[in-house]
């Protein structure tokens, strides 16, 4: 291993230890349910989201694999919280960080990846970004990133601080300190293998639950179909036209889809209840936690539950959180407002 790899490699450790903890919030549920609903708040990460972990893992796996040195250029195809987070780390190394993204994304993505010294390149359809990124890789020195891929693989899912032995580890002084159920979404999968493997390992009796956007592939692929063909999500960052090798059903308990709109709605009342203003694959988590929570209700039982917020809600002012914007894509949040309201005055679902 040379010189600058090992530095490499202590830089991106340093920027872990100095990163305190991400924080465990409790969300307000009626004390007599005896049931306790965590929020794993990813957003306060340097880079505001849960791919910061996911970025830092991907890079420290292609150090020690011997696939990234100091003359590497990193490329990606994304143009969301992936990216961001990889141009932070790639400006921390020195090396050029290069995605490949569609040319509609808006303006406002690509000035935060240019914020961090990445450059975005473009190309005119979306399933152009995988093999436009693997040929700049091939002609440049480059190493392709490759999240769909490489996610589930990147995260050592026995430990060494990773998301699911954080959550664990800050439970531990709790009336219910091995939860039920975790629920996250799936835009990688990464995050449910991690949170799947890790409970198996550890012999807890804890399920995983991926709530998913309505139309993702990846609800399919749960039930069987490894060649399913869905829709893209209006939520970003979850949900997928296609199923991504990074995406592990087997280590998976329970999946439930969640209409976009039902998203939206989730995470306006978690800004009411809570002032935490989320991004919208958080709503996707909520609403999916809410629905065990009443299933849990009904079948007697106790327990915690715990869930993530993904990302801050700054980023989504003029999408998720603008009414004008929500109508132009003719959702109703309405029923689903009033189910969640219902939910949390009664229990039931």
């Amino acid at each position: 291993m040379s010189e600058w790899v090992s530095s490499a490699i202590q830089v991106l450790e340093a920027d872990a230890n100095r990163s305190a903890d991400t924080h465990l919030h409790l969300f307000p549920l009626p004390a007599q349910w005896g049931i306790d609903l965590y929020l794993k708040d990813e957003s306060v990460h340097p880079t505001g989201s849960l791919k910061h972990r996911l970025a830092r893992s991907l890079i420290l796996y292609g150090l020690v694999n011997g696939l990234i040195d100091e003359d590497t250029t990193l490329v990606e195809s994304s143009s969301g919280s992936t990216a961001v987070s990889e141009a932070y780390f790639a400006r921390m190394l020195g090396l050029k960080f290069i995605t490949v993204i569609p040319r509609s994304t808006s303006r406002e993505k690509i000035e935060l990846i240019e914020f961090y010294g990445g450059h975005c390149h473009l190309v005119d359809h979306a399933d152009e970004i995988s093999p436009e990124a693997r040929r700049l890789a091939a002609g440049c020195h480059g190493h392709y990133l490759d999240q769909f891929t490489f996610a589930e693989r990147a995260t050592d899912w026995r430990g060494n601080n990773n998301i699911a032995e954080s959550v664990f580890s800050q439970l531990a002084l709790e009336r219910h300190p091995i939860p039920r159920w975790i629920v996250v979404g799936a835009g990688t999968g990464g995050t449910s293998a991690t949170f799947g493997r890790y409970v198996r390992y550890r012999r807890h009796p804890t399920q995983v639950a991926v709530a998913d956007p309505e139309g993702s592939a990846f609800y399919a692929a749960w039930q069987g179909d490894p060649d399913a063909v869905g829709r893209a999500s209006m939520i970003e960052g979850i949900g997928r036209p296609r199923v991504e090798p990074s995406f592990v059903p087997s280590v998976i308990d329970e999946m439930i889809a969640v209409p976009d709109a039902a998203s939206v709605a989730a995470i306006r009342l978690l800004r009411e209840r809570t002032l935490h203003l989320a991004g919208g694959s958080t709503g996707t988590n909520l609403y999916g936690a809410f629905e065990l929570i009443a299933r849990m209700r009904q079948a007697g039982e106790t327990g915690s539950v715990v869930t993530l917020i993904c990302d801050s809600g700054i980023r989504y002012t003029q999408t998720y959180y603008d009414d004008g914007w929500v109508a132009a894509q003719g959702w109703d949040m309405r029923p689903h407002r009033e189910r969640m309201e219902r939910f949390l005055d009664s229990g039931e679902w």
